[in-house]
């Protein structure tokens, strides 16, 4: 865990070089690479010493992902398209204690758990002697991979997202 009053090297290192990997991955435009005083960055580190995953969280609101009407991710006759299609959300703000900002896996870990394993850890250290629940948990925008693994993790269509610029 990288927090923003660790040396000025560490948090530089991650900034630049892997967040910039990250944003470029995940789509983000640039945007400056700063890292607030209530911003941590999760890596999640290989047993080869290499940087296979990275989650940023931020305090924040949320709005929840309205349902579209269709079959579930998964389900037997889902459309191949579904993924890649867009998503409403309420235009009711809830309260979210923590958000994930971004969450990426480098492309050949994939699969193997680390995404699930890092927002655990983000779940059990936001607030000291606390677990959040997957209703206190908001994500950023996701990508259309990123909305499945929400999905499935939250245990339904209607997580919670926000966007990180109307946060800021």
């Amino acid at each position: 865990m990288i927090l923003p009053d660790d040396p000025k090297y560490a948090v530089k290192k991650v900034l630049v070089y892997v967040r910039e990997i990250v944003d470029n991955e995940l789509g983000f435009k640039q945007v400056s690479l700063s890292c607030s005083a209530k911003t941590k960055i999760y890596l999640f580190v290989a047993n080869e010493k290499m940087i296979v995953g990275c989650l940023q969280e931020a305090r924040l609101g949320a709005f929840r992902v309205l349902c579209e009407p269709g079959p579930m991710p998964g389900s037997p006759g889902q459309d191949t398209l579904q993924p890649q299609r867009a998503w409403r959300c309420s235009t009711e703000p809830e309260p979210a204690i923590c958000g994930v900002s971004r969450i990426w896996v480098f492309g050949p870990r994939r699969g193997k758990g680390i995404a699930r394993r890092m927002v655990d850890v983000v779940r059990s250290t936001f607030m000291y002697g606390c677990y959040l629940s997957t209703e206190e948990i908001a994500f950023s925008d996701p990508t259309p991979d990123g909305k499945l693994f929400a999905t499935k993790y939250c245990r339904t269509p209607n997580f919670l997202v926000y966007n990180f610029i109307y946060n800021n």
